[in-house]
């Protein structure tokens, strides 16, 4: 049986990136106030009723958008096993699609239509726990100039595998990678601005990474070797761990 395990630490390192990109990091705090409805200074100041609140808010908010994003991951993997037959050819293309994402990341051959604003802007948060989840949603739905080749990499590898289960996981594993220093920062957000501060300057270099990533993963594809990757993984795992992947 041939693992999902490599794609899945490939997803989660896209999340973290997605995360770390241009237009995400530097405008978390200001999401965070918005879906908590908590001011900066309340934030930075950390009582433990606002950090409580804080870490409520913040896990609805990536539940949203985790349900986003999985859906997408289903959906692309039903489709790719409807087109079963032609599964060579779909990794193939696929995979120089997402070696035209990593161009773009690079500065290489830019795609206009990834560096248009398609940002859902919500004048007022919906009211309580439900609209908190349905900023989430939103913003999986709206969010594309910087997260979008990174998580079009991710869905066209999706639309490679035969069980649409694997998209769910893939997907999964991406909304956590992008889950976690979310939470991390609204509980702790004066420490999230002090550590912003020193790493802004690597941002460039972040979306560098996240190009070559991708880069890196269209040529597993095209080449077919990503499969020979994850046949060489199932090898080496211990069979209790292959039966929950």
């Amino acid at each position: 049986m041939e693992t999902l395990a490599p794609g899945i630490a490939v997803a989660f390192l896209a999340g973290l990136l997605s995360f770390l990109s241009p237009c995400v990091l530097p405008l978390v705090p200001s999401y965070i106030s918005f879906v908590t409805g908590v001011g900066l200074e309340d934030l930075e100041e950390g009582e433990a009723a606002v950090r409580r609140t804080a870490l409520i808010h913040s896990l609805l908010f990536v539940l949203g958008f985790s349900i986003m994003f999985m859906m997408l991951g289903i959906s692309f993997t039903a489709l790719g096993r409807l087109l079963f037959e032609n599964q060579i050819w779909i990794a193939r293309i696929g995979g120089g699609i997402v070696i035209l994402f990593g161009l773009h990341l690079l500065g290489v051959t830019p795609l206009r239509f990834l560096n248009r604003e398609r940002r859902v802007h919500l004048q007022n948060k919906p009211i309580g726990y439900l609209g908190t989840v349905l900023v989430g949603i939103t913003f999986a739905a709206g969010w594309t100039p910087c997260i979008g080749p990174i998580l079009g990499g991710i869905l066209t590898y999706a639309g490679t595998r035969q069980d649409v289960f694997d998209g769910l996981r893939l997907l999964g594993a991406y909304s956590l990678g992008l889950a976690v220093p979310f939470v991390l920062a609204a509980v702790a957000l004066s420490r999230f601005l002090g550590a912003y501060r020193k790493f802004r300057r690597y941002i460039p270099w972040v979306e560098r990474a996240s190009g070559i990533l991708l880069i890196v993963v269209g040529l597993l594809l095209v080449s077919g070797r990503f499969t020979a990757l994850a046949g060489a993984a199932a090898r080496l795992t211990p069979q209790f761990i292959l039966e929950r992947i």
